[in-house]
């Protein structure tokens, strides 16, 4: 537990000084993905279930945040709430049909249906098609604070992410955690036990869906924008590869790997396309050469050291 401790005080010290250190609106994105990794983690690495849709989640919430707030009037908080509220919902019915298979066939059902998703938002008219819902407003936090300011943007981007984090960590460590954990490692056994299994799963899945959501809900505010980037299927794939390169099944890797590989993004556009070649490399890299991810093999080695923290 004091290694966990450790953590989180460096993960908040980090969050306080980064906006001082390096562009605010660069850390506001690695924050967002850096949730929308760990929500998927809570799936793949402590459930077991490998989807390649929850772009629809980060998507669509994100436009229906950007929606509420330009067309309707809501304030940031509500936005934000219905935003994850559709990707809650999305969930509930995306994990209904898909987790009666699994495996490959689970995978495919979630592909099939984000894609379904992907072609309603370029059909709608609310969501701009191609040219996407531009010009979302920040607003007020509560009607208080003005989000327009930089530095108040970004720690309530912070305090999202935080919370966010913190009710991931507290659910894979509570006894419904423990019982993902089983379904992962041995679901024929769970089942034996007396587990409802498809409950379990519908429910991480319902739970991750909608943390991915409040991502992209939270996403659409920093950029003022909801495009159909966040709903193809690529996005779908970088989060997958996020997880992996931090550490499926760890708590802190995914919030490495989406730093990695937004910092990626960031200082190597000017390389233009080999910047996806030169991410494809590290990935290659890691997946032969560290199979637990960069937290999961620090732990390893740092566990073979006999250094306690």
């Amino acid at each position: 537990m004091k290694g966990k401790t450790i953590g989180w005080v460096v993960l908040i010290v980090l969050g306080l000084v980064a906006p001082f250190i390096v562009y605010p609106v660069l850390v506001m994105k690695i924050l967002c993905f850096a949730l929308f990794a760990c929500a998927f983690n809570l799936l793949l690495g402590y459930t077991g279930l490998l989807s390649f849709g929850h772009a629809a989640f980060l998507g669509w919430a994100g436009y229906v945040c950007g929606y509420a707030m330009k067309e309707i009037g809501l304030t940031p908080e509500l936005g934000i709430l219905a935003g994850t509220a559709m990707a809650a919902a999305l969930g509930f019915l995306f994990g209904s049909l898909a987790i009666r298979r699994s495996g490959i066939y689970f995978a495919m059902i979630t592909l099939a249906l984000a894609q379904l998703m992907y072609f309603l938002a370029l059909q709608f008219p609310f969501t701009g098609g191609e040219d996407g819902l531009q010009g979302v407003p920040r607003g007020r936090l509560f009607g208080v604070v003005d989000l327009g300011e930089p530095l108040n943007m970004y720690y309530f981007v912070l305090a999202i992410f935080l919370g966010g984090f913190w009710l991931i960590n507290r659910t894979i460590h509570s006894p419904f955690g423990q019982v993902l954990k089983a379904i992962r490692e041995n679901e024929p056994r769970a089942v034996s036990l007396g587990y409802d299994v498809d409950r379990y799963k519908l429910l991480a899945f319902v739970l991750s869906a909608a943390l991915s959501g409040l991502a992209g809900a939270t996403k659409t505010l920093v950029f003022q924008l909801a495009s159909l980037t966040d709903v193809h299927w690529h996005m779908s794939g970088e989060i997958v590869l996020m997880t992996l390169l931090g550490g499926m099944g760890t708590v802190f890797g995914p919030v490495v790997g989406a730093t990695v590989v937004v910092g990626l993004q960031n200082f190597g556009a000017q390389l233009g396309q080999w910047v996806g070649v030169l991410t494809g490399v590290i990935f290659v890299i890691c997946v032969l050469a560290f199979r637990r991810g960069i937290v999961g093999e620090l732990a390893v080695l740092i566990k073979r050291s006999g250094i306690r923290i």
